[in-house]
């Protein structure tokens, strides 16, 4: 009996893993009068990092606002968009799972909130921390870690205003993370930052996806994606226009019929970077 245990705990624990991470199928999405996605379909699993790519109207802000339950597909007869197996996530339990970083997120922040209340904020997926919200000790100690994993305590008690965008960027990271997720999905991170601030939030993402963490990585910016990011997503006009690995995806003439552009792409040491032909 204690093997017969084991071994339906040992297939529960497998099957959970290999569901998918997203799963969107068949979905129409409508935004106004305008319809962004028409039979779209994608799927991510739990243990690949990728990258979604595409131009401005590509579609990308619609996709998170869809993971985020912010806009729904129009209804079907059978589940259009699960996340992590569920069509309808317990928003307590999805906390723990998936941790979202949108550039709306950081414009919705009180210039008055204190940078410990930012991450603290991300217990209660609020904007803030209020009054009838209740933290436990275990609480605090969690944030306390996270602000010295990420190097920003020396940001805790400061406005969130008064802080650079880079800073506020390193903050909503710390806001996803006190919920230890095992996957992370990142909205334009560097979009804004100058060149250090830059390259200390790409090492940061390098480190997450190094120690095990999922990273969905949604962009336009070449420069944003990691080395350890192994596939590529292209959005183009509300679909998949291409999919596979970064290697076959991130070419001069892919990119350049991509942008309506020639571009030259330069490689080294697993960055890519792109310029005018």
């Amino acid at each position: 009996m204690p093997e017969q245990r084991q071994a339906s705990s040992a297939l529960a624990l497998e099957q959970t893993s290999n569901t998918p991470l997203i799963e969107i199928t068949h979905a129409t999405v409508c935004r106004g009068d305008n319809r962004v996605f028409d039979d779209f379909s994608l799927t991510l699993s739990q243990h690949e990092s990728v990258v979604i790519l595409g131009p401005n109207g590509a579609g990308k802000t619609t996709l998170l606002k869809l993971l985020m339950r912010e806009i729904y597909p129009l209804w079907r007869d059978h589940p259009v968009v699960r996340i992590l197996g569920k069509e309808r996530n317990d928003i307590w339990e999805l906390r723990r799972q998936l941790g979202i970083i949108s550039a709306d997120l950081q414009e919705n922040y009180s210039p008055e909130v204190l940078g410990r209340q930012v991450v603290l904020s991300g217990f209660f997926s609020s904007v803030g921390v209020w009054g009838h919200h209740r933290l436990t000790d275990e609480q605090y100690q969690r944030v306390e870690a996270v602000l010295s994993q990420l190097d920003i305590q020396a940001l805790a008690d400061r406005a969130f205003g008064e802080l650079s965008s880079g800073q506020q960027r390193r903050l909503l990271l710390g806001r996803a993370l006190v919920n230890a997720p095992a996957h992370l999905i990142l909205d334009e991170p560097t979009s804004g930052l100058d060149l250090s601030a830059t390259f200390q939030y790409l090492q940061t993402m390098r480190e997450l996806i190094r120690s095990g963490h999922t990273l969905v990585l949604v962009t336009h910016h070449i420069h944003e994606i990691p080395p350890e990011v192994t596939r590529v997503v292209i959005l183009n006009q509300g679909k998949v226009w291409a999919d596979g690995e970064k290697s076959e995806m991130l070419t001069e003439s892919r990119l350049s019929s991509l942008y309506g552009v020639d571009v030259r792409l330069v490689e080294s040491a697993g960055w890519y970077q792109v310029m005018p032909a």
